[in-house]
């Protein structure tokens, strides 16, 4: 996959900006707070649709032109996989209401045709890594649910509609459970959302299990190749409603043991959670709320037994960053068949002089890549006279 031509309209810090991606590699130079991540941002949201600075898409409208009741902010990428060529607009339009209220609706086209969010998921495929991504290591179990959902919606069709539909009968059936628990009233009523929760639920919960043990199989790989051998990582997932049965009279225990679950297929998977939650049924009517699910799953990273996210040093902590990066782009090639778009804004700032030509050499795998600094000097000569440059400053783009 190869981005061509990129063009945003009304995004942060770009009134307009149109510009070409020649290249294989692109290293995008300037100083903080011109633009640069920015633009990744923008990239990457065209991927996913998703904002990984912003916590609502009307915070991406350009802040001159979202001062106005009506403003419309356009991001705009017309990009190649293998012969074919493609386009991918997204418009957040900014909208008067009544008197003096504002609405933002969001559309997404796919080579001219309107298309809804989960429809274009996959179409154009990203992986990002910024420094503050550590959170996915060591921030809560919501941070590795939402990292998980972005890299699997890229790559496994229908997967973004079953956790739109999961999420939807959760908030359903914690309504309906609270409303059993203060005002009492038929059980059975909780019949349909239970349905509801475990076939959609047992799509995800197969999914992950074969992500998370194909993730775990590149990154270990990787992360062997950039500790020299010295540390063993290991990718551990819980999940909230386990699939797997647990031998008769064997007593449930913190173990790090390795759990073969990628035999269970989703129609198990589904007819196991429905009889769980048939058999917990009083229990969360009681607390007013659903207590298991993949709402509730939580993922582990180990080096060396040892839990990284509790435990790890900062350096072991990047390093398992950048392994389950690189992993993921490799792993998106091998689920959909080209390259996603690899974005890392000042990721050499933040490694040693041998993990920097360890990246530097992966990246001549890569179909395409963007990456920013502030300082040129941290990559060497050969890489620099072998790429494109591009100057930012103030949300312009200058190639050098």
């Amino acid at each position: 996959m190869h981005l061509s031509h990129l063009s945003l309209t009304n995004f942060r810090a770009f009134t307009r900006l149109d510009m070409d991606l020649p290249g294989r590699i692109l290293l995008l130079v300037g100083d903080n707070a011109q633009g640069k991540t920015s633009l990744l941002e923008a990239v990457y949201y065209l991927a996913t649709f998703s904002s990984f600075h912003a916590q609502n898409d009307r915070q991406l409208i350009n802040f001159v032109a979202g001062q106005s009741a009506q403003a419309v902010t356009r991001l705009v990428a017309d990009y190649q996989v293998d012969t074919h060529k493609h386009r991918l607009e997204v418009r957040l339009i900014l909208e008067a209401v009544g008197a003096n209220g504002t609405r933002l609706r969001k559309e997404i086209l796919v080579d001219g045709v309107k298309r809804s969010a989960n429809e274009a998921l996959g179409k154009f495929t990203a992986v990002i890594l910024l420094p503050q991504m550590t959170h996915i290591l060591e921030g809560g179990p919501e941070e590795r649910r939402r990292y998980l959902n972005l890299a699997i919606s890229q790559a496994i069709p229908g997967y973004a509609q079953a956790l739109a539909d999961y999420t939807q009968a959760i908030t359903q059936r914690n309504a309906l459970l609270k409303q059993l628990n203060e005002r009492g009233g038929d059980p059975g009523q909780l019949a349909y959302w239970d349905e509801m929760v475990a076939s959609r639920g047992a799509v995800l919960i197969y999914n992950r299990i074969h992500a998370i043990e194909e993730l775990e199989r590149l990154a270990a790989r990787t992360h062997d190749r950039l500790t020299h051998g010295a540390e063993v990582l290991r990718l551990v997932y819980h999940p909230s409603f386990d699939p797997l049965p647990m031998p008769e009279g064997q007593y449930t225990l913190p173990m790090q043991t390795t759990l073969q679950r990628t035999s269970l297929g989703v129609e198990k998977i589904r007819q196991g959670f429905l009889q769980r939650l048939s058999e917990i049924r009083g229990e969360e009517i009681a607390r007013g709320v659903t207590t298991i699910g993949p709402h509730r799953d939580e993922i582990r990273f180990l080096g060396n037994a040892i839990d990284l996210g509790d435990f790890g040093s900062r350096g072991q902590v990047r390093t398992t960053l950048l392994s389950l990066k690189l992993a993921e782009v490799d792993w998106l090639k091998e689920k959909t068949g080209h390259w996603p778009v690899l974005l890392l804004d000042e990721t050499l700032a933040e490694l040693d002089l041998q993990r920097r030509a360890d990246l530097l050499e992966y990246l001549s795998h890569c179909e395409q890549a963007l990456l920013t600094t502030t300082d040129l000097h941290l990559f060497s000569e050969e890489f620099v006279a072998q790429s494109k440059v591009c100057r930012v400053e103030s949300g312009i783009v200058s190639l050098e």
